[in-house]
């Protein structure tokens, strides 16, 4: 027997509790882990109170990741006694995730928790750390370097934003933080930022072009946010855009940032490639092929 959160819809409603589930219980897959530590992510959030629709299926233990060890296993990289740590892969939306101490899991889905890595330190850095790093890898492999120019960092006080700014000044970029709390910016500089923008200039309707102030960004937010990042950003530069927030919304209007030649980038949460969705905006028929890295030609 084990503890899980289960999240479960049926005709008295919508509603998450604590409950005494036992291994039958648990679904499909060829590795089953004891979690030692889960994070709380804002999809969590969602998931188990029901303000948005995040699960899928039904009944669902939420979670997006979790680490912790191996207790049985038919999959041939892993064995009984191996730490292992999960993001993403659509767990706590489709698939059983971490808040509970058993989980059974696809062996492909899972990552060897690496020597000299509790699987404490590994929640404590948790999705919004990962995600952080695969938004900096994404910008890095569209050709963005710490002597290009500032990066926007929107969220800076959230999880995903605070990591943001710590690796992204730790590789010598020179950051500016978009927060809302500008009582903590001497929080975000410590973390590295250079600079602290009030996110109100952000968060209106979006307009056509900007000032190009940045030449990349990290968006978390969506909506407004990210329609005025995009018409902020440099000619040839790239936004990194997770999470979404606060939804997606580009309306017709901020369509001239494409013009610019700016790329967006949309993060997924998939391991053990960093698959990100270089949109090719400017290339609008089908089957266009996407635009290069900066400086390269298509």
């Amino acid at each position: 027997m084990f503890t899980a959160i289960v999240t479960d819809k049926d005709e008295s409603g919508y509603r998450s509790e604590l409950r005494e589930l036992s291994e039958q219980d648990l679904p499909d897959g060829d590795v089953t882990v004891r979690v030692a530590y889960s994070t709380l992510n804002y999809k969590d959030g969602l998931a188990i109170t029901g303000k948005g629709p995040v699960v899928r299926r039904f009944p669902m233990v939420p979670g997006i990741d979790l680490a912790g060890v191996v207790e049985s296993s038919d999959h041939p990289s892993y064995s009984p006694g191996d730490r292992v740590v999960l993001n993403g892969w659509g767990v706590g939306e489709t698939h059983w995730g971490g808040l509970a101490q058993l989980a059974r899991l696809q062996g492909d889905w899972l990552v060897p928790l690496p020597d000299g890595l509790s699987e404490q330190q590994a929640m404590a850095i948790g999705t919004a750390g990962y995600t952080a790093m695969l938004c900096l890898m994404a910008l890095e492999r569209h050709g963005i370097t710490p002597g290009d120019g500032d990066v926007l960092v929107t969220g800076a006080n959230g999880g995903v934003g605070s990591f943001a700014i710590s690796l992204l000044s730790r590789h010598g970029y020179s950051v500016i933080a978009a927060t809302g709390r500008p009582e903590e910016g001497d929080y975000l500089r410590q973390l590295g930022a250079t600079s602290i923008l009030d996110r109100a200039e952000l968060s209106e309707p979006g307009r056509p072009l900007a000032k190009e102030r940045w030449v990349a960004a990290i968006d978390s937010l969506g909506s407004h946010t990210l329609a005025n990042v995009c018409a902020g950003t440099r000619a040839e530069g790239a936004v990194a855009a997770c999470g979404m927030a606060q939804g997606m919304d580009l309306p017709a209007t901020v369509a001239p940032f494409i013009l610019r030649g700016v790329s967006l980038l949309g993060i997924q949460q998939r391991h053990p490639a960093l698959r990100h969705a270089r949109h090719g905006l400017a290339a609008t028929e089908p089957g266009a092929r996407p635009r290069s890295p900066r400086g390269d030609q298509p």
